[in-house]
């Protein structure tokens, strides 16, 4: 955890959310600004800045982190119709919070751009 990360300060209750997940490892909540009626952002307790900051013996986290995902889409009822997973690495990605995040989108029809 650190003091400067928004995302550590949500997942220590420093900054309330809509947490809709849980489990002591993993944690979901929905984001504050939703680009579908389904957008949460699933995050690791253990602050790791990114993709390129994963470590050898992640493997397990980053497959349970996907796993989360498949069974928040089947709770919010959008697993049939599909949605779309997303992580972004870096600024140039699109990163605007430096921790480890997948993006759970759906609950409409999305564009074919990943932009």
């Amino acid at each position: 955890m650190t003091d400067e990360c928004v995302f550590c300060r949500i997942i220590s209750g420093e900054i309330p959310s809509n947490t809709v997940y849980d489990d002591g490892e993993i944690v979901a909540f929905r984001d504050v600004q939703p680009i579908a009626p389904t957008h949460i952002l699933i995050v690791p307790r253990r602050h790791i800045s990114g993709v390129n900051e994963l470590a050898p013996g992640d493997e397990a986290l980053v497959g349970r982190i996907v796993l989360v995902a498949r069974q928040l889409a089947q709770k919010e009822g959008i697993d049939e119709s599909g949605y779309r997973l997303v992580v972004n690495c870096g600024p140039d990605g699109g990163q605007a919070v430096m921790h480890l995040h997948l993006h759970l989108i759906g609950g409409r029809k999305l564009d074919d751009s990943l932009g």
